[in-house]
C-alpha cells in the first residue's frame, strides 16, 4: 500500500445508500476523510440540525449499506463546496474530478500524486461545470459494454483503490 494522502468529497450525491458504501469504501482504503457536501445524506452528528425523524430514516439507509463503517469512517458535513476546495488547495491537495471530459485521462494511466482529493457527484447529472473547471485534473473509468458509467459508489472505489495501490 502506498502512503498517500487521500480525501474523498462526494457533491450533491442523492442516494443515502450510496453515502453508506462510500463511507465504508473509505474507511477500507484508508481514507483520510470524506467530506458530504451539497445536499448529500449524511449520518446523525452532534449539534444536527435537520429534524429529528429526518436524521432517523436518513441514518437507517445509511447504516445498511454501510456495515458500521458510518462510525469508524471520519466524516463531515459542508454545505459549501466552493469553499472546501479551497481550504483542499491550501492544504496541497491536487483536486481529481473523476468525471467524463474531453480531456479527461483514463484512471489507469494516471499516477497520484502524495495529496489527492477525489470528487465524485450525483449520480445522473454528474459534476457541475464550475466545479469541474476548478479540478485540476478530471479522470475517468473507460467502459467497454453498452452502459457509459458506473454507479457513483462503483465508480468511486474503483477510482480509490488505484489512488490508494498505484505508485
Amino acid at each position: 500500500m502506498i502512503d498517500r494522502r487521500i480525501i474523498l468529497i462526494a457533491h450533491n450525491v442523492r442516494s443515502a445508500y450510496n453515502v453508506g458504501s462510500l463511507l465504508r469504501t473509505a474507511d477500507g482504503l484508508k481514507v483520510e476523510v470524506v467530506y458530504l457536501t451539497g445536499y448529500t445524506p449524511y449520518p446523525q452528528s452532534t449539534n444536527d440540525r435537520r429534524i429529528p425523524h429526518e436524521q432517523a430514516a436518513v441514518m437507517k439507509k445509511i447504516e445498511k449499506s454501510a456495515l458500521g463503517a458510518e462510525g469508524t469512517a471520519r466524516w463531515e458535513h459542508v454545505e459549501n463546496i466552493y469553499n472546501l476546495l479551497k481550504e483542499v488547495k491550501r492544504n496541497k491537495f491536487q483536486i481529481t474530478a473523476l468525471e467524463q471530459t474531453a480531456g479527461a485521462k483514463d484512471l489507469h494511466t494516471f499516477s497520484p500524486p502524495s495529496h489527492v482529493a477525489l470528487v465524485v457527484g450525483n449520480e445522473l447529472t454528474g459534476l457541475e461545470e464550475a466545479l469541474i473547471e476548478l479540478s485540476d485534473v478530471q479522470l475517468q473509468i473507460p467502459m467497454f459494454g453498452k452502459k457509459e458509467s458506473f454507479n457513483v459508489s462503483v465508480a468511486s472505489a474503483i477510482a480509490l483503490y488505484h489512488l490508494r495501490f498505484t505508485p
